[in-house]
């Protein structure tokens, strides 16, 4: 290509990002936020069947499918019970008495659906989806699993098998290390505390002691269904009832024990040979979603660490450089909520942190968020929320997250007036409630070899 003089000497066409973002006045202002959606109201129907299930159906027909989210309350204080529990979830679709695993995973693909199965110190929880038209079909085969679940010898042996791989992977993983140390600090001997088996553990269960735990533990009464999608409310329930009659278990599911009450203690030092990062969490109580003040614990959370736009990430991540991701969020459970402060460092900053941390969650109360902090805030926490209803699965995870805590779909259409009614006070007095760093305790885990002089200086850190 020819290039010609007067080409080359024009101006270059091109503009730096810089550029682009600014004008001869200074950068660019941002254009005003729109107007705040409503949120959608939901045709909903909420029944109890003579069975003691509760299902929630609600219409939400934007794809013609259906989204299934079933909750059973699955605590147990045994020692035993958590390798037992996670070989339930992992095994309940390896066949029944009338379909083997095949035979299931063929039935589900004829109607495009598919089951998958979960557990934690809480419940045992169930999803699926499906065509709308293949829902019959869908519950016929979570009947099948529900009453009879037949753990067959030899699937049962290579799932176990799968299980003992995962979990001794998961168990090198820091992440997982620092959560377990978290709930071990934060909850003793409560089953809370008891997340993952141990591989040990699980591979000395046998399917008899499975089969068991089924039989006594996956009852009706007590848990929740909820149907979300291209259905009519109050038929769906009627279909439910139909195909779960069977499933008529006596007894009701156990729900976990209440939670100790979090009370703020130094954090430990949790020692991890040779770690080239730390990892540092922290947690303190919380108010659950029914208490008149958590919409303004909900965004003073947000301002801390609860979105990129927060005060943790603009320390740790975009001033220092100590870490990637900064973040606090709540945590729920029947009996109440705890906050949670967690990041990931290198090892020769990890004090430099922790003193970071502290500080942020020190100024949240002594320099009450602004109101443009909590306007934002609170767009946030109303725009996610819509959001993340939008969607079938999202609004099905929700309502059945909803009703593991006593909730139903009248808190999600009231919650957004909540939160705008929330003042930049109340806002500042939750956070000297709730935030003030003598309310945490937590876990450091890491080098102790490497770290501890730092944190010894630093004090307030409980040493190995």
């Amino acid at each position: 290509m020819t290039v010609t003089a007067g080409a080359a000497s024009a101006p270059s066409r091109h503009r730096s990002a810089e550029r682009i973002g600014h004008t001869e006045a200074g950068p660019r202002p941002l254009p005003p936020l729109g107007s705040q959606g409503a949120p959608v109201e939901l045709d909903i129907a909420d029944r109890t069947l003579p069975n003691g299930l509760r299902v929630l159906a609600v219409a939400r027909r934007t794809v013609p499918t259906v989204e299934l989210r079933l909750r059973i309350p699955f605590a147990g204080e045994d020692t035993a019970h958590p390798a037992r529990a996670e070989l339930v979830a992992s095994a309940l679709l390896s066949g029944t008495a009338r379909r083997g695993r095949v035979a299931i995973d063929d039935e589900l693909a004829t109607i495009g659906g598919e089951l998958a199965a979960g557990v934690d110190p809480e419940r045992l929880l169930i999803s699926g989806s499906s065509l709308s038209d293949g829902l019959s079909i869908l519950l016929d085969v979570l009947a099948d699993l529900l009453t009879s679940a037949a753990y067959p010898d030899a699937e049962f042996t290579r799932e176990r098998e799968r299980l003992v791989e995962r979990i001794i992977v998961a168990r090198s993983q820091p992440r997982t290390i620092a959560r377990e140390a978290l709930q071990r600090r934060l909850y003793g001997d409560h089953p809370a505390a008891r997340e993952m088996p141990y591989a040990e553990d699980v591979a000395a269960v046998a399917p008899v002691q499975v089969r068991e735990l089924h039989r006594v533990a996956v009852l009706p009464a007590g848990s929740t269904l909820v149907l979300v999608g291209d259905v009519h409310p109050e038929a769906a329930i009627d279909a439910v009832g139909s195909a779960l009659g069977g499933w008529a278990t006596p007894g009701t599911a156990a729900e976990m024990p209440p939670l100790p009450t979090l009370e703020g203690a130094e954090p430990l030092l949790v020692d991890r040979p040779g770690a080239v990062q730390s990892q540092l969490r922290f947690s303190a109580a919380a108010v659950p979603r029914t208490h008149p003040r958590y919409p303004a614990v909900q965004l003073a959370n947000l301002v801390l660490g609860g979105y990129f736009s927060s005060r943790l990430v603009e320390n740790l991540r975009e001033d220092k450089g100590y870490t990637y991701s900064a973040s606090s969020y709540l945590e729920f459970n029947p009996s109440g909520a705890t906050l949670m402060v967690d990041t990931d460092v290198t090892t020769d900053v990890t004090a430099a942190a922790v003193l970071e941390t502290r500080y942020e969650l020190a100024r949240l109360s002594a320099v009450p968020p602004t109101e443009a902090e909590v306007e934002s805030a609170r767009r946030y926490a109303i725009g996610s929320l819509l959001i993340s209803l939008d969607s079938q699965p999202g609004l099905a995870s929700t309502l059945a997250a909803l009703a593991g805590v006593g909730l139903d779909a009248g808190w999600l259409r009231t919650h957004p007036a909540r939160l705008e009614a929330v003042t930049t006070e109340q806002v500042a007095a939750a956070a000297r409630e709730f935030f003030t760093p003598t309310a945490f305790t937590g876990v450091i885990v890491g080098d102790a070899a490497a770290v501890a002089d730092r944190l010894r200086a630093l004090g307030g850190v409980e040493l190995p």
